[in-house]
């Protein structure tokens, strides 16, 4: 009889309303991955007014409008468990794809001691880290959604967010805030060539 009234409480997802098509960790989750947009917004009009280069300002307004473009879409989806009326699109950087390799001697950091500090290394920093966090939670609760829109919705906004991401590093390593050492050509090499290619019998 037990067994009965258990099994009589399951419901498949596709007998439930379009609105209703959540799992309970998935709300928490999808809570927390949305309010991670949230954070990149609301910082972003923060650090605004301390930006000094306007090729960080430009990325910084350029990411705000595609990431409030991706947060109202998801939250639609979000709200009626169905497409957005808006669906996903795709960010494409305005960075050259080029990288600047090899390490120069800089001053030691340390802790900004006052507002008057905050540069445009730290502001592409902060830039960076909001974005990095946003991908990190979008890419677990991808994982785990049960509304098939949804999780599409946040597996197809990684890609941006990691293009988001790339974009700030390409900014701060032209700029040196991010120096990109390399190993020795022999050393390089040795690493490359320790794996071979592995044989895919299906039999």
């Amino acid at each position: 009889m037990q067994n009965q009234n258990q099994q009589g409480q399951f419901q498949m997802s596709n007998q439930m309303p379009a609105a209703k098509n959540h799992g309970g960790h998935e709300m928490f989750d999808a809570h927390e991955a949305i309010n991670s947009l949230v954070g990149c917004i609301e910082h972003g009009k923060l650090y605004e007014q301390y930006i000094q280069d306007t090729r960080l300002k430009a990325i910084l307004q350029r990411q705000t409008t595609a990431i409030t473009e991706m947060y109202n879409t998801i939250i639609d989806t979000f709200q009626s468990g169905q497409d957005p009326k808006v669906p996903t699109k795709t960010y494409e950087m305005n960075e050259g794809n080029s990288v600047l390799y090899g390490m120069k001697e800089t001053q030691p950091k340390s802790p900004a001691k006052s507002v008057q500090d905050i540069n445009d290394e730290c502001i592409s920093g902060f830039m960076m880290g909001n974005i990095k966090a946003a991908a990190s939670g979008f890419t677990m609760t991808a994982m785990e959604v049960t509304n098939p829109v949804l999780r599409r919705l946040f597996a197809d906004s990684i890609p941006n967010l990691i293009e988001m991401a790339y974009e700030i590093f390409l900014y701060q390593n032209k700029n040196q805030y991010y120096q990109v050492p390399q190993l020795k050509e022999e050393d390089m090499q040795i690493i490359m060539n320790s794996y071979a290619a592995a044989q895919n019998k299906t039999h």
